[in-house]
C-alpha cells in the first residue's frame, strides 16, 4: 500500500519557477520588507526588488533613478559608439552610466547613452537637439532620469 502525500493548496498555486524569494528557515523577512517598502515608495512602475520583468524575452532589467543636470546641445557628427547623432542620443560620463545603456529623461523622452564629452563629469548629461533654438529652449535643467541596465 502506498500512502499518498497531501500537498497543501498554497504549494499547488505557486507560479514561481525559481527558488523562493525568502527561503524556509531563513531570517530575510526584514530585508524583504525593506525592499518592498522602498520599491513602493520609489515608484509605482518599479517592482519591489528594483527589477522590471520583460515578459517578451523573460529577462530582468535593473531600474535606477538618478538626479542629474541635463544640458542640451546641437552638433553634427557621430558619437563615441559610432552612430550618427539624432534625437535620443545622450552624452554621459561612462563611469556613472555605461555606454549603450537605455534611459528615459522627463520632458525629452527615451534615449541611449551613446556619447561622451570632455565636459561630462559625474551627474551631468548632454541631450542632442535637432536645432539650436530647441537646445536654447531646453537650456540646463535638473531632472531625475530613469536608467535601465
Amino acid at each position: 500500500m502506498s500512502a499518498k502525500r497531501r500537498i497543501p493548496a498554497a504549494h499547488k498555486l505557486r507560479l514561481c519557477y525559481g527558488p523562493p524569494l525568502v527561503g524556509r528557515g531563513t531570517r530575510r523577512w526584514g530585508l524583504l520588507l525593506v525592499t518592498v517598502l522602498c520599491g513602493v515608495l520609489a515608484a509605482g512602475t518599479v517592482s519591489a526588488s528594483g527589477a522590471e520583468a520583460d515578459a517578451s524575452q523573460g529577462k530582468v532589467k535593473r531600474v535606477s533613478r538618478l538626479k542629474v543636470d541635463a544640458v542640451a546641445y546641437h552638433l553634427p557628427g557621430r558619437t563615441a559608439l559610432g552612430i550618427r547623432v539624432r534625437r535620443g542620443v545622450v552624452a554621459v560620463d561612462p563611469a556613472l552610466i555605461p555606454l549603450g545603456t537605455k534611459l528615459h529623461v522627463p520632458g525629452y523622452g527615451p534615449g541611449i547613452a551613446a556619447d561622451v564629452g570632455y565636459a561630462i563629469k559625474g551627474r551631468i548629461i548632454d541631450l542632442w537637439m535637432p536645432n539650436n533654438s530647441a537646445a536654447r529652449r531646453w537650456g540646463r535643467r535638473t531632472v531625475v532620469i530613469t536608467v535601465y541596465r
